[in-house]
This record gives structure tokens, C-alpha cells and sequence, in this order.
């Protein structure tokens, strides 16, 4: 698609009550490859756009003027800001106050450079203000204020891309239960007791006692049992 075609895409309703300032913004946005469609007056830009209903009772179809709007596709508005009846200011303000509009870019164009009132103007919602006579290099700052605003308007057309279901997460593996360790018996189960005797070496104590007992006793026996000898009571008799 080139920038042509791209521009192509985008209408402007300009709306100025001299003829020839009409005429020639209109030339101006062509020749920048727009679409236009051009009103003398404030109130009939209000029709275009579909805004009598909101503000004039007495419009006797206000429900066949809000398909107009929807057919026409308005993608910005530049109006003359001295005009007879409702001015450039006053068809921003109502711009601004719908609910289904205000979202579309206002400029204003003025012979008079007034700082107060370009000032108003943009601190209103306007997104330029122009000095006649308009020049083509001012179409060119048209262009981002329509690219910024047509983008939100596209999103809805587009169908909305599946969303991508998350793939379910894995089952966690469970870890395997320890094995219950063997339980090793006590050392001192296993392994006789350093301290205490064996039966093999109590029997061996006891035969070696009893082999010293039974050598002690021959010797008592055999031994001579010593007595000491009697001396007589009278052993020398006393001769009287």
C-alpha cells in the first residue's frame, strides 16, 4: 500500500462560508489525496456529523441523521473560525462535548493572528490553527494528527487473533520413598564384651586351681609335724 492510497482513506469536512477560501482548501486537501466534502455554514456541518439532534429539537429526523455520519466517515474537521450564525470556536466546543465525536481532530483557520483566541482555541481541543491563507505545507501537518486518530478506529475491525492456550503443566514426578536402612545391631550384640571370660577360659581357671590344690596337699601331708621335746618335771632330783 502506498502513501497515497493510505491517504486516500481519510475525509475532511471543511467548512468555511466564503467560496473562495472553500474553494481553495478544497483544492488544497485534494491535491494532498483526501477526500472532502465542504459546507458553507456551521449548522450544516452539524448534520454531516450527525450533532442536530443533541443540541436542536426541532430537527424533524434526527434518527436519518446519525447513519449520515456513519456513512460519510468524517476523519477531521477544519473550519473558518468567523462565521456568521455559529463560529469555528462554537462548532469545537460541540465537537468536543459528544460522546461519539470528540475523538475526531478540529483545526482552525483564521485571517486574523489574535494570540487570545488561538490560545482558546487550543486550549478547547483544537489540534492546529491555521492563518489564511492556508498553504499547502499546512496540509502536511494534517497528516499525523489523522494517522493518530484512524489507528484507534481500525483496531476494532480486526478480528482478535486466538489466544494461545498455555500447554497444562507436567504432573510433578514424586520421589521414590527412601529405603528404610537396615538397622545394624549393637556393637555390643555382635562383639562378646572384651571384659568378660570366655567358658573355654573359666574351665581353664578352674582345672588350674584345682591342680595347685591337689599339689598343696602332699606336701602338708609328707611334711614332719615338728613338736618340741618334753623335759622331764624332775629331772635332777635334790639329794636331802
Amino acid at each position: 500500500m502506498t502513501v497515497v492510497d493510505a491517504e486516500s482513506r481519510f475525509h475532511v469536512l471543511a467548512v468555511d462560508d466564503s467560496i473562495i477560501d472553500r474553494k481553495l482548501i478544497e483544492m488544497l486537501l485534494k491535491t494532498s489525496s483526501y477526500q472532502v466534502t465542504t459546507v458553507d455554514s456551521g449548522s450544516k456541518a452539524l448534520e454531516v456529523l450527525g450533532l442536530r439532534e443533541e443540541g436542536d429539537d426541532s430537527s424533524p429526523s434526527s434518527s436519518s441523521s446519525s447513519p449520515d455520519h456513519q456513512e460519510v466517515g468524517v476523519n477531521l474537521i477544519i473550519t473558518d473560525y468567523c462565521m456568521p450564525g455559529m463560529t469555528g470556536y462554537d462548532l469545537l466546543r460541540r465537537v468536543k462535548g459528544s460522546s461519539s465525536l470528540k475523538d475526531i481532530p478540529v483545526v482552525i483557520m483564521s485571517s486574523e493572528n489574535v494570540p487570545a483566541r488561538i490560545n482558546r482555541c487550543l486550549e478547547d481541543g483544537a489540534e492546529e490553527f491555521f492563518l489564511k491563507p492556508v498553504k499547502l505545507a499546512d496540509m502536511k501537518k494534517l497528516k499525523s494528527h489523522l494517522v493518530r486518530r484512524k489507528q484507534p478506529q481500525l483496531q476494532p475491525q480486526e478480528k482478535p487473533l486466538p489466544q494461545q492456550q498455555k500447554p497444562e503443566p507436567l504432573p510433578q514426578q514424586q520421589k521414590p520413598e527412601p529405603v528404610p536402612q537396615e538397622q545394624k545391631p549393637d556393637q555390643a550384640s555382635q562383639q562378646p564384651a572384651e571384659d568378660a571370660p570366655t567358658p573355654e577360659v573359666v574351665a581353664v581357671s578352674e582345672c588350674s586351681k584345682k591342680r595347685k590344690a591337689a599339689a598343696i596337699e602332699p606336701e602338708v601331708l609328707s611334711s614332719p609335724v615338728t613338736t618340741n621335746p618334753r623335759l622331764p618335771s624332775s629331772g635332777l632330783a635334790v639329794e636331802t
